[in-house]
C-alpha cells in the first residue's frame, strides 16, 4: 500500500470508530441508504420507513447523532418478507462523493463523522499526503474535496490550480484549510480554484453546510 490510506466509507467511517448501532461482518459491503433514500427506492413516505423501523420489522442504524440508516439488503429482505413487490428498475440516487485530505487523522475523522450526521449520504474517502490524494482524484474522482494546504507535501495553491486546469478535474468543488492562514492569504487561493476557505479549527456546522451549498444539495 503507498502511504497511509484510510477508506472512510458509511460503513467503515463509523464502524473503525466503534459508535454505529448495528453488527458488521468484516469483508461486508454493503449500500447504506438515508430514510429519504429509502422512501424513494420505495415509493413510499419517510413516516412510513421511520414507521417500519420503530415496530421493529425494519433493522435500523443509527450514526453518532442518532440519525437513522438501513441497510438496503436489510430493505430488500423486509419488502420480500411483507409480500411487497421489490421496485423493479429503481436506481437509488447516486451518493456525491468527497475527498478528505489530511495527515491528521483526528482531523481527517471529526469531518468524516459531521459529514456523516447529514442526510445527503456522501461517500467519502481519505487521503494522508499529495501522491495518494492525486490519485485519488483520478480513480475515485470526486466532487468535492476538503484540503489541508499545510501538510509538507502539498502546496496548496498548485493543487487548486491544477485541478481547475484539468478539463477532466475542473468542475471539483474545493474546499480549502489551513491553521495559518489569514483572510489575505485565503483570498489568494480562492484566485487559484479554491470555492471555500475555512480556519482550524473548524467550525463544522459551517462547513457542512458549506458542502452541501458546493453540491447543490442545500435545502
Amino acid at each position: 500500500m503507498v502511504g497511509h490510506r484510510l477508506f472512510v466509507t458509511f460503513k467503515a467511517a463509523v464502524r473503525k470508530a466503534g459508535k454505529l448501532k448495528g453488527n458488521f461482518n468484516e469483508g461486508e459491503i454493503m449500500e447504506i441508504l438515508t430514510v429519504s433514500q429509502a422512501s424513494k427506492y420505495c415509493n413510499v413516505s419517510t413516516e412510513t420507513i421511520i414507521n417500519w423501523m420503530e415496530a421493529g420489522g425494519l433493522p435500523a442504524l443509527k450514526t453518532v447523532g442518532g440519525h437513522r440508516r438501513v441497510r438496503k439488503d436489510d430493505l430488500d429482505k423486509f419488502l420480500q418478507k411483507k409480500s411487497i413487490p421489490l421496485p423493479e428498475g429503481v436506481k437509488t440516487e447516486e451518493r456525491k462523493k468527497i475527498l478528505v485530505v489530511d495527515d491528521d487523522r483526528i482531523i481527517v475523522e471529526t469531518i468524516v463523522q459531521a459529514l456523516e450526521e447529514d442526510e445527503c449520504g456522501y461517500e467519502l474517502i481519505s487521503a494522508a499526503d499529495g501522491f495518494e490524494a492525486g490519485l485519488q482524484v483520478s480513480h475515485f474522482k470526486p466532487d468535492l474535496i476538503i484540503l489541508d494546504i499545510m501538510m509538507p507535501d502539498i502546496n496548496g495553491y498548485e493543487v487548486c490550480r491544477k485541478i481547475k486546469g484539468n478539463p477532466a478535474a475542473k468542475d471539483i468543488k474545493i474546499i480549502v484549510l489551513s491553521a495559518y492562514l489569514n483572510e489575505e492569504a485565503f483570498e489568494q487561493m480562492k484566485t487559484y480554484g479554491a470555492d471555500a476557505c475555512f480556519s482550524k479549527p473548524l467550525p463544522l456546522p459551517q462547513l457542512r453546510r458549506e458542502v452541501a451549498k458546493l453540491l447543490g444539495l442545500e435545502r
